[in-house]
């Protein structure tokens, strides 16, 4: 197992089970600290490289994910490796796509899937999970 996130470091999620799920903004530079032993990047196009495993879900912003059912097994490969590693998740700017994919771990950790997204927007950032058609897709993540 390696070394947790810091709970208190920024843009870390403590999720109902324990696990630590850090989100972060692309443009901004990675934080100081232990750096993630995996990454989720949400965007519309092919991400830089970077020296940690990394998975790139095409992901446009203020949409949805391109495909559905390859974001659902990104998603839950990251949520069962968040018990054990440094998962972050990050789209540009860290709110809308990361938020929503975000709520999405919360849902398969058991948070019901119409209080997840507010469940985000109190322990990450009151304004994750940017438009109503991301909201509706945490909804029906949990179905």
């Amino acid at each position: 197992m390696t070394e947790p996130w810091q709970e208190s470091a920024p843009g870390v999620l403590r999720l109902p089970s324990g696990r630590l799920v850090r989100g972060r903004a692309l443009r901004r530079p990675v934080p100081e600290g232990p750096r993630p032993t995996f990454a989720v990047h949400l965007l519309g196009k092919r991400p830089p490289e970077v020296p940690w495993e990394s998975v790139w879900l095409r992901w446009p912003d203020f949409r949805l994910p391109a495909d559905r059912d390859t974001a659902r097994a990104v998603l839950t490969d990251a949520w069962e490796r968040a018990a054990e590693e440094r998962v972050e998740v990050a789209c540009g700017g860290g709110r809308g796509r990361t938020g929503t994919a975000l709520a999405c771990l919360a849902v398969l950790d058991g948070v019901p899937a119409d209080e997840a997204v507010e469940h985000v927007r109190r322990h990450y950032d009151r304004h994750a999970v940017e438009t109503p058609w991301q909201r509706r897709y945490v909804r029906r993540f949990g179905a």
